[in-house]
């Protein structure tokens, strides 16, 4: 069975919610301050998707929403012309089915006008980061310290 990646609808709000909550609760948990993760409740990821749905990729699986991607212009200053992954999450137990791999394209694909994509990981995120490697995305030496911890900017450019 394909995974079926879309854009998102209002339908997909509070699925997409859970999928967010459900997804900071596995990755997150011993990577960040546990306060941090306790403030990520089920309802305001659930909130943040009916406010905010636009440029959202979702993955449907067996029936329901497992995975998610958020995309669009790079928000920081000095990649005025590049595309940004701004977040890309699949539940653990849709892992391992190529549902990520699967959102990763898509996102690319409607980054198409972009020849440069950035994206932020988590330091120490390993999995994600191997996952980002596999794409072409590598470290450009740009940090910045968030609430979370510390994030890593990686880039991705177009053969």
């Amino acid at each position: 069975m394909k995974p079926q990646i879309r854009d998102m609808g209002p339908e997909d709000a509070d699925s997409k919610g859970y999928v967010h909550w459900k997804s900071w609760q596995e990755t997150y948990s011993g990577l960040i301050p546990e306060a941090s993760l306790a403030k990520r409740t089920l309802e305001r990821c659930q909130d943040v998707a009916r406010r905010w749905p636009e440029n959202t990729l979702v993955a449907e699986y067996g029936g329901k929403i497992v995975g998610f991607a958020c995309y669009g212009p790079c928000r920081d200053e000095d990649l005025s012309d590049y595309g940004e992954v701004n977040a890309i999450y699949v539940l653990r137990e849709a892992q391992g089915l190529g549902i990520g791999k699967a959102l990763m394209e898509a996102a690319l694909e409607k980054l198409s006008a972009y020849n440069t994509i950035a994206i932020w990981v988590l330091k120490g995120n390993e999995h994600a980061i191997g996952f980002y490697e596999q794409f072409g995305f590598r470290f450009d030496g740009a940090a910045q310290e968030i609430e979370v911890g510390t994030v890593l900017r990686m880039i991705y450019r177009r053969p």
